[in-house]
């Protein structure tokens, strides 16, 4: 792990700003007061369609996109002996970071449920293998092994074949149906065991293994990451920042609106990463990069996204102490009033809840857990550091 300043590291701001605003949104979404009680637009689609919640994850994958070919800039894209083994060891490290959050989560809830702790972090037999982080990491690790491997003018053609490709799988294989039946499922149930999937409910309300992070839906995932990679490309040759506006923008809407008509062919479904779910986040996610390149360098609009900055110069630290901090505030217990209560369910229901309602309660408590990563955020951001694998 390595430790350097933003003035060492040459970082781009706004790119900076879109990191902290996703991984802000990522936080918020995922730990609301009480998941009974989330207004409709921070709730994910229940399947076809999405939500502005939907946008937050593949906004994050976009951009590590876009990061990845100014990191591997610094190797010529060559498939030189020092670049392959840091991009091993990058998605190695990410995915075992996100297996030890899975495990972690896992032993709070069995200490909070009465287990020894040599119990509860054993349970090896039903831990969650997949999940966000090991997402990205998988999708980082064949995205950056292909533009390597790869000369650039072919990576148009390769994203179109794994897209197309995925798409055939979808059609073939009941993809689109939210049921066991699922290709998705099957491969996953196949290849990692039910026990070790998140579970769903499919349109009758009967719970599945259908993970939102399966293997074979890293596909689609790896192109995501490589439309974000030719992004960075176009940022980075374009020296202009109107010229960059104006192009990224231009691609940008041309990405949402394939998707967006392709839809009625291909639904846009996040659970899936459907081929027009890539298309339309993507397009989205350049379109709001060409906004802040706009308002912070060329208007140098940049006072109010300094709240953001502190989250995007350190996005993995904050985002691993989220789950930590997530785990922990809703697993330890102590006795109140008549059984026992989390601390994450009193500050919920005893503090914001009778005065602020259930959903402003609910959006208050998830304001109030942003508000503590961004802290700890911060507390290195004033001394301009960032931590990175």
């Amino acid at each position: 792990m390595e430790t350097k300043t933003t003035a060492q590291s040459g970082r781009l701001l706004s790119l900076d700003i879109l990191r902290g605003i996703t991984i802000a949104g990522m936080i918020l979404v995922n730990n609301p007061g009480s998941w009974s009680a989330i207004y409709a637009p921070l709730g994910h689609a229940s399947w076809n369609g999405f939500t502005p919640t939907d946008l937050v994850f593949p906004f994050f994958m976009f951009i590590m996109g876009v990061s990845t070919f100014m990191s591997l800039r610094k190797f010529n894209f060559e498939a030189s002996k020092a670049c392959v083994g840091k991009i091993v060891r990058r998605t190695l490290l990410i995915f075992i970071i996100g297996l030890a959050l899975n495990w972690f989560g896992q032993l709070c809830r069995g200490l909070a449920s009465g287990e020894n702790i040599a119990v509860a972090a054993t349970h090896f037999d039903t831990l969650r293998i997949l999940g966000v982080l090991q997402r990205l990491a998988l999708a980082y690790g064949f995205a950056a092994l292909i533009a390597v491997l790869t000369k650039q003018k072919y990576l148009i053609g390769t994203i179109a074949a794994l897209l197309a490709g995925y798409f055939l799988l979808l059609v073939f294989g009941h993809g689109f149906d939210k049921s066991e039946n699922n290709i998705i499922a099957i491969v996953d149930k196949a290849a990692l065991g039910v026990k070790h999937l998140y579970k769903d409910v499919d349109m009758a309300g009967n719970r599945i293994a259908l993970d939102p992070e399966g293997l074979l839906s890293t596909i689609p995932s790896i192109a995501h990451v490589l439309i974000g990679f030719l992004v960075g490309k176009l940022i980075t040759e374009t020296k202009d920042n109107g010229k960059r506006v104006e192009k990224i923008m231009i691609w940008g809407t041309i990405l949402a609106f394939s998707g967006l008509l392709l839809q009625y062919g291909c639904p846009i479904n996040k659970k899936i990463w459907s081929p027009t779910f890539v298309l339309v986040t993507t397009g989205f996610a350049s379109q709001l990069i060409a906004l802040l390149i706009w308002m912070i360098d060329i208007r140098k609009k940049e006072k109010w996204s300094r709240f953001f900055h502190a989250f995007g110069v350190n996005p993995l630290f904050v985002y691993v102490l989220s789950g930590v901090l997530a785990n922990l505030l809703g697993n330890i217990r102590f006795h109140y009033s008549d059984g026992d209560i989390s601390l994450s369910r009193y500050v919920y229901s005893e503090l914001l809840r009778p005065w602020a309602g259930d959903y402003f309660g609910s959006l208050l408590y998830a304001l109030f857990f942003v508000s503590v990563c961004w802290l700890a955020g911060y507390a290195l951001y004033k001394k301009n550091i960032y931590i990175k694998i």
